[in-house]
């Protein structure tokens, strides 16, 4: 039983399906390493919140291994490559309801602008994010 697979990214592509129903918008918290490929402009700390909407991402696509897409910063549309490892957490900008991964980021990474595509008026009228650690 000791090659089974991690619920991680199953629970990530549930939250991200509960988000696209409830037409909120899904956001990752995400720590940036060596195989991380995110637009390092936009890293703080160690750290980068992106909006992974359909809206927008282009070419979303969730596997077990990693999260890869196309998405636009400062008008020029950038290839992101996210390994399930760097993934701290998936939440609802909205309503911050969503899910935080054992040994992930602390709450202060929630606190960051949404990347990739977040409506500042939407930024501005959204509540603090309130993520539950699941163990």
């Amino acid at each position: 039983m000791s090659n089974l697979i991690s619920t991680k990214p199953y629970l990530i592509r549930a939250i991200h399906e509960w988000c696209v129903d409830n037409n909120l918008t899904p956001h990752l918290v995400v720590a940036v390493n060596a195989q991380t490929m995110v637009p390092m402009a936009y890293v703080k700390e160690g750290e980068i919140v992106l909006n992974i909407s359909y809206g927008a991402t282009k070419d979303l696509h969730i596997d077990n291994q990693s999260i890869v897409f196309s998405a636009r910063f400062g008008g020029v549309s950038q290839n992101l490559f996210i390994p399930m490892g760097a993934v701290g957490g998936i939440f609802a900008r909205e309503n911050g309801q969503g899910m935080f991964f054992e040994g992930s980021l602390p709450e202060e990474s929630l606190h960051q602008e949404p990347l990739a595509g977040a409506s500042a008026e939407k930024v501005q009228a959204s509540k603090k994010p309130t993520l539950t650690v699941v163990k």
